[in-house]
């Protein structure tokens, strides 16, 4: 799979991949990464990449020409490339929207800087547009890390124990249950007991049970609209 990032600061996001899993994953040649600076496709002098809203307004937008013309670079190296915006008015970033994509061969993550790209943008080259939360940020950069990071984990062998993904928050509808480890007591506090006795069939019985109690407390969101399915 490869990930292209759109950036005026791709030194945000490359040095994310210096460790860890997803690093192992670029060294084993499961995912590859580039970088386009907008500022390097600039037909402007000073290489300026914003302008002023039409109609006035506070704050400048992403200029279309760097961006389509970095856009329109990428597509003749990497026709197939699937084109994502980052921008807070869009939907949001979703697990099963990360298992889906993980299926794709690229992805070209578009970020936004100061107050966002002119519409013309993402009506012109968007395929979807993409949102990791209901607050603002300075840049796209940290929504395309999230976004490339929860996707790189459902890409075959990028995690070393793949039976790891069944067992994680969303992919029953509900919040992943608690989980410990050794010591079986810390300070006086314990591990459920039947966690210990090894039978199977009733620890998957207790995680549910907690999977439910612990989604219906943080995420009542969820638990609403799931809980018929395991109500008896």
């Amino acid at each position: 799979m490869r990930f292209n990032f759109v950036s005026l600061f791709p030194n945000i996001i490359k040095g994310y991949f210096s460790d860890s899993i997803l690093h192992r994953a670029i060294e084993n040649g499961l995912i590859e990464l580039e970088f386009y600076n907008p500022r390097d496709y600039s037909n402007n002098r000073y290489f300026k990449v914003d302008d002023a809203k039409v109609g006035g307004g506070a704050g400048m937008l992403m200029s279309i020409q760097p961006i389509a013309d970095t856009i329109k670079d990428i597509k003749k190296r990497d026709s197939k490339s699937k084109i994502i915006f980052l921008t807070p008015v869009a939907k949001p970033f979703k697990q099963k929207d990360a298992k889906r994509l993980a299926k794709e061969s690229s992805i070209t993550f578009v970020c936004g800087r100061y107050e966002g790209f002119d519409e013309r943008l993402i009506e012109t080259f968007a395929d979807e547009v993409f949102s990791i939360g209901d607050y603002i940020l300075t840049g796209g950069e940290l929504g395309a890390m999230v976004m490339c990071d929860a996707i790189s984990r459902n890409i075959p062998n990028v995690l070393g124990n793949s039976d790891s993904l069944v067992e994680e928050s969303f992919e029953n509808a509900l919040l992943e249950a608690p989980a410990f480890t050794k010591p079986n007591f810390y300070e006086e506090k314990g591990v459920i007991s039947e966690l210990l006795k090894g039978n199977h069939s009733k620890i998957a019985s207790i995680n549910l049970k907690l999977s439910l109690c612990k989604t219906k407390y943080f995420r009542p969101d969820i638990y609403s609209k799931v809980k018929a399915g395991y109500e008896k």
